[in-house]
This record gives C-alpha cells, structure tokens and sequence, in this order.
C-alpha cells in the first residue's frame, strides 16, 4: 500500500502524521514499530545515472564547475542492526551543475548541451567506521519539472545494491535554495521563476521525511549539507 492510500485510510487524507514508516523488499511503506528508525524511500536513479561510478572514487567532485560551494556529509545506517552506522557501505552520488546540465549525457532533446566527454559533479566513496561519506561539490541547480536534489546510489561491501533514493533541500523564504539562486553574482542565473517546488515535485510530491537534508551556511561562505540515509543492510 502506498503512503498516500496508508494515510486515507486511518482518515487523514494527504496530511502528513506522526508515524513511522518503512520500506518492504518489493519498495512498499509499512508502519515500523520495531526500533524507531525508518528505512529511506527508494527513488528512481533518474535520466542521467552515473556510467562508470567505479572510476570516480573521489572527494573533491567538483571537476571544473563553478558555483557557490557545498560540503556533502552522508551517514548510512543499518536498518537490519538496529539502525548503527553501516561502515563499508559504497556511496555514489551525481547531481547537476549550477545552470541545471549533468555530465556524461547531453547532445538530445532532454539536454541539449553536451556533456558526454566529462565526469563532473559524480563520486564515489566508502563509509568510514561512523558510516560516513564526505565530498566537496557546489550547490546545484535546477531544471524544469525538479526541485533541487541530488542522486545517491548505496551498495554493499560486495557491490550488492542497497538502495537508490535522492536527497531533498529545505524550501522557505530564507532557505538556501532561494537565497542561492538569487546570488547572481556568483553565477545562478536563473532565480526562483518557474521552479518546481518539493511538493509538486514528482519525484517528491508523495512526501520528503525520510529525504530531506539539513543544510547550514552562507551564500558567501558556502554551505553544509547533512543527511543520514537508512538501509536494509
């Protein structure tokens, strides 16, 4: 049963309650009363996926983009060990540049610029002893129809697939995504006219609790982003 269904049935209709969920092998939301942490929503990998993320075991993901920069700290937990952190888990992540384009893609009518040739703003590392991943990237853009995110794939030790999910950003008068894409100065031309928001988003209009970031900072200092991301091991 989707969440949506879950939550029409208890007779809340699409109003977001309290209640902790968590994902089945088949991707289905069940209520999890087991030991309080909730497994992350899976989501789709996207268009423009990473080709050969084996041979992007990098920090600095940067490459030659610019932009305001943005520290990434992802933790993964262990669902399946009551949620410690899962040390020797393989993370990859990709999201756009600043003006919305992804590397190793492009030349078509979905993207226009081509990016083929290039490996920008993608890498790979494993999880310390804390479950930990760190890289060093720039906040990303946007494009039609998506609200600002960025892709993450999570293996085991083994190369088993965990879980691929997206990772969402606060919203808000004040919130970083606003203020950033206002800061023509440092290269976001776009601003905020015409951007999808996370609830008309459609990769997360069915609720962003399991994926949202916490994100600290300054458009002149750069920003932090945070995030821990829950996994059957």
């Amino acid at each position: 049963m989707h969440r949506k269904e879950f939550l029409k049935k208890l007779g809340f209709g699409t109003l977001m309650v309290p209640v902790l969920m968590a994902c089945d092998s088949a991707g289905e939301e069940l209520l999890d009363d087991t030991n309080g942490c909730t497994v992350t929503n899976s989501e789709t990998e996207g268009p423009f996926p990473t080709k050969n993320p084996s041979s992007l075991q990098i920090v600095d993901i940067r490459s030659d983009r610019t932009g305001i920069d943005l520290s990434i700290e992802i933790t993964i937990q262990n669902k399946n060990a009551n949620c410690a952190a899962m040390q020797g888990a393989i993370v990859d992540i990709w999201h756009c540049d600043k003006d919305g384009y992804y590397s190793e893609y492009g030349g078509t009518s979905m993207q226009t610029q081509d990016f083929t040739s290039v490996h920008f703003l993608r890498g790979r590392q494993v999880t310390d002893s804390e479950g930990k991943v760190r890289f060093t990237s720039i906040f990303p853009g946007w494009y039609q129809g998506r609200a600002t995110h960025i892709h993450v794939h999570i293996y085991s030790s083994s190369g088993a697939s965990l879980l691929v999910t997206q990772i969402a950003f606060p919203e808000g008068n004040n919130s970083a995504v606003v203020l950033v894409n206002a800061a023509t100065s440092k290269g976001y031309t776009k601003g905020m006219s015409g951007y999808t928001y996370n609830a008309s988003d459609n990769v997360f209009s069915d609720g962003v609790s399991t994926e949202m970031s916490a994100i600290t900072g300054s458009v002149d200092a750069g920003y932090a982003l945070t995030h821990t991301i829950v996994v059957n091991g």
